[in-house]
């Protein structure tokens, strides 16, 4: 781990670099990780056949519902992450971290990076419980530390057990908007949803100081409304001031240990890109094979922040690579949601053998 944190923290990591030690995690996952070391026997590749990142078997998300995929017991994890379970009833993914001294890394030297834009700290307002109330929540964790480490003293939660703290938000975006300091709103897309009809239901909008910048990731499939993400990000912008080029998303996963930035959503769709230490490929789920660049196919990360579970995940995400990252275009549909479902099958079966 301690080589693994002093990469995170590189400026001048070089592919070779994160190709030595992509393969120093896949070799210990192999030995350490039982239903991993299986479904990549199943497919070939060990350590000795396995020369490059890109060659390490995508384990398809789903496996995280199925199997524990932890190096060490997880009585000696310190923390645990689920997934909603939305999608496969009351199944939920799970994320075994033995401790969160990676994941807070990752988090905090990309955040700073991508969403801070120079500033050492900003007042911060979040729209999501905190992780008293959602202690296995990635997200909940990943909110908190922008708190911790990114805030005034003002910043604080606005939303709770008792719902969406509306009084007292309205009343921080007017001081906010008089002072002229600038104020970054952060949470889950469909919270930004519920907060912009009971703005509009007031009658309420707002214009933020310049600097001003606003977060949302998740999506809001299984919500109680869905938007088109070109009327979403247009009412944001409206609703608050903001230019959609400070209206910045976030990709993330329970399953991962990193997350995806873009510069903004002014047009759609907005690239995505990681850090040094992550790298994507877009595939054919049922072979693995990168597809041409411009084509469709599912987005496939292999994650370094992943060193106790397996560092190389196929997703359920569609996406398209080009210059500077790659566009995610949805859920995977038809052809390639059969595939990916084909996919977990045989993991599955793999690692039961």
């Amino acid at each position: 781990m301690p080589e693994l944190l002093a990469f995170i923290a590189r400026d001048d990591a070089s592919e070779a670099d994160f190709n030595a030690l992509a393969l120093r995690l896949f070799a210990h996952q192999f030995q350490h990780n039982t239903a991993f070391q299986k479904f990549c026997q199943q497919r070939g590749r060990t350590p000795r056949t396995v020369k490059r990142w890109q060659d390490i078997p995508a384990v398809p998300i789903n496996g995280f519902k199925d199997l524990t995929l932890s190096c060490v017991p997880t009585q000696q994890c310190a923390r645990v992450f689920q997934t909603s379970g939305t999608t496969r009833g009351d199944v939920k993914g799970r994320h075994w971290h033995p401790d969160l001294a990676v994941y807070d890394l990752s988090m905090t030297r990309n955040f700073r990076a991508r969403f801070m834009a120079g500033r050492e700290r900003m007042r911060l307002g979040i729209l999501f419980p905190d992780e008293l109330q959602m202690p296995n929540s990635s997200l909940a964790h990943y909110l908190a530390l922008a708190l911790h480490q990114f805030s005034t003293p003002d910043s604080r939660y606005y939303l709770d057990s008792a719902g969406l703290q509306l009084d007292a938000l309205c009343a921080t975006l007017e001081q906010v908007q008089e002072s002229g300091e600038p104020f970054a709103l952060l949470g889950a897309s469909y919270s930004f949803v519920h907060l912009m009809d009971a703005l509009q239901a007031r009658g309420l909008g707002f214009l933020l100081p310049a600097g001003s910048r606003l977060l949302d990731t998740g999506g809001f499939k299984g919500q109680s409304r869905e938007m088109d993400m070109e009327a979403f990000y247009g009412t944001l912008s409206a609703t608050f001031g903001v230019p959609r080029s400070a209206c910045i998303n976030m990709y993330g996963m329970t399953e991962l240990s990193t997350q995806f930035y873009d510069a903004g959503n002014a047009t759609l769709p907005a690239v995505k890109s990681g850090p040094h230490w992550i790298r994507s490929r877009v595939v054919d789920p049922l072979t693995g094979v990168e597809v041409p660049k411009g084509e469709r196919g599912i987005l496939a990360h292999t994650d370094l922040g992943n060193y106790n579970s397996v560092t190389t995940i196929l997703t359920e995400d569609v996406g398209v690579a080009v210059d500077g990252g790659f566009l995610l275009l949805g859920r995977a549909q038809g052809a390639q949601a059969k595939g990916c479902s084909l996919t977990v099958d045989e993991f599955l079966k793999a690692a039961r053998a």
